[in-house]
Formats: structure tokens, sequence, C-alpha cells
């Protein structure tokens, strides 16, 4: 079994044993999701490049709770939408490749675009 069609069905229950599915339209998942990045990304607003690569015990426990929540608006969004994360994730990827040939842009951050 898939453990991201696992989590799915886990988090289906959890919303239902509490009512949540009123609430969870793609529109205010998606807000949430939003929302829940903004509070990730504050985790390193002020940190430098360095530092963000070298977390102390404490801020990544805080850093993992909020990819936690960052990831269960994201698989409810999916769900809501009937969209298949890996399906889209490969068929993202695929085009990537296209986009961003390895041998074409190995070590470079620019757009594809600007190539």
């Amino acid at each position: 079994m898939n453990d991201l069609i696992e989590l799915r069905n886990v988090l289906r229950d959890f919303a239902r044993e509490r009512d949540w599915d009123q609430f969870h339209s793609p529109k205010n998942l998606s807000m949430a999701l939003a929302g829940e990045m903004g509070e990730l990304i504050e985790k390193f607003q002020w940190m430098s490049e360095e530092a963000s690569c070298h977390l102390n015990d404490d801020l990544r426990f805080e850093i993992a709770e909020e990819i936690a929540d960052v990831l269960i608006y994201l698989i409810r969004l999916a769900d809501k939408c009937e969209i298949d994360l890996m399906d889209a994730t490969e068929q993202k990827l695929q085009k990537n490749r296209l986009k961003y040939p390895a041998a074409k842009v190995r070590g470079k951050s620019k757009k594809y675009s600007d190539y």
C-alpha cells in the first residue's frame, strides 16, 4: 500500500471524526496551506544560508512540525480536488526534465526561459 494513500485516509478519518469536512473546501485548504507555509518561512526568515543548513535540535523540531502542517494541508487539498499527488508529481517531474536538461543546467540556478 502507498504510504501517501494511507496518510490521506488517516487525514480523511481525522477530519470526518471532528466534522471538519464542512470547512475543508479547496479554497479554505489552500489558504490554510499558505498560512502554514508562512509559519515555516518565518522559522528561516532572518537566518543566514549557513545557519539554515545547521539547525539545532530545538529548531529542527519546530521546523518539522511546520513541514508536517504543510504536508497535512497539501494532502487534504489534493484529496478534495481529486488529484493524485504521486501522479501529478511524476507528470511535473517529466515536464521539468524537458525544461531543465541536466547537461544544460547542471550547477546553474537560472529559470529555464533564461537559457
